[in-house]
Parts: structure tokens; C-alpha cells; sequence
């Protein structure tokens, strides 16, 4: 009995953990960062030096914006109620236990699968914890305005990208180039 509290407890403490830390990196994308200077590294002279890169002043309109940032919530909505779920899932709402540990006629093997279960359940919560993380990001992006701009060439990120993944940073060339 006491075992399965703590484990209630724990799954409630790895959920306000979450919540914590997404008011964290709201708290820190609301604050000025510093510029630094990069050093200047000399390059050969046989090398030919890059053009530097240039950012378009393009970006998406007010209504495009409000669009994505709709796509976003909705998405954020859907993690929030998956990890409800899956919290729902691991406990018994009535005693707090773990649903799978109240029979008395378990047998090892099936504790063994019983205790799997509930790792995969705690990697799906860590998993959709970080997807919403990244939703708060975009939405960050959004209200700072620099949502929908690929941060490797600058150029706007394809609509098409961003209805199929809202939380994008690059664009498709750029995404390629960085998994080579």
C-alpha cells in the first residue's frame, strides 16, 4: 500500500515537474539575452571565403500567425489531455494504486510485465512533456515575431511544414542538411 502511494505521488510530482518547467523557459524567453561576438576565425587562403548570410525582412501576416498559433493550442490541448490519460491510466483514481498491482494472484512474470507497462507509460509522459515544450517555444516565437523564419538560411518556413509540424525551426532544405 505504501509502495503504490509513493508511485502515486511520483507521477504527480513528474507532472508539476513539467508544469514548473515550462513556466521556467516562459520566465527565461522572456528575457533579453546578451549578444556575444563570436571570435573571428582565420581561414586559409586557399579556401574562398563564404557570402554571408542574409535574413529576409519576410514574415507571416497577422491572420497566418493566428492561424499557426491556433494549430499550436489546439496541439497543446491534445498533450495535455493525453497526459491525463496516461496518468489516468497508471493510477486507480479511487485508492491511488497502480491499477495492475492489486491482484493477489500476480505472479513474477507478471509483475515483470506490470512494471514494464509503467515505464512506457512514464516514457510516453516524458516524451509528450518535451513535445509540449516545444509548443511553448513556438509560441513564444510567435509573440516575439520571429515564428515561421528557418534559423539555418532565414527564409520562410513552407506553410505546408508548419501546418505538419507547428513547432518547426527550419526549414525542409536546411532540416536535410543538418541530419546528413
Amino acid at each position: 500500500m505504501a509502495k503504490t502511494k509513493k508511485n502515486a505521488g511520483i507521477a504527480d510530482k513528474t507532472i508539476k515537474l513539467l508544469k514548473e518547467k515550462n513556466k521556467k523557459r516562459k520566465i527565461a524567453a522572456a528575457k533579453p539575452k546578451p549578444v556575444r561576438k563570436p571570435k573571428p576565425v582565420p581561414k586559409p587562403a586557399a579556401q574562398k571565403a563564404e557570402p554571408p548570410k542574409v535574413f529576409s525582412k519576410a514574415k507571416y501576416s497577422k491572420e497566418d500567425l493566428n492561424y499557426f498559433k491556433s494549430i499550436i493550442l489546439e496541439k497543446k490541448k491534445e498533450i495535455i489531455e493525453e497526459l491525463e490519460t496516461l496518468r489516468d491510466t497508471m493510477m486507480d483514481s479511487t485508492t491511488g494504486e497502480y491499477a495492475t498491482e492489486n491482484s493477489t494472484y500476480s505472479t513474477h512474470m507478471e509483475q515483470g510485465t506490470d512494471a514494464m507497462e509503467r515505464e512506457k507509460t512514464f516514457l510516453f509522459a516524458s516524451r509528450e512533456g518535451k513535445f509540449l515544450n516545444h509548443l511553448e517555444d513556438a509560441l513564444v516565437r510567435i509573440d516575439k515575431g520571429e515564428y515561421g523564419r528557418c534559423t539555418g538560411c532565414g527564409k520562410l518556413i513552407e506553410k505546408e511544414r508548419l501546418e505538419a509540424v507547428p513547432h518547426a525551426q527550419q526549414c525542409l532544405q536546411c532540416k536535410l542538411k543538418s541530419q546528413k
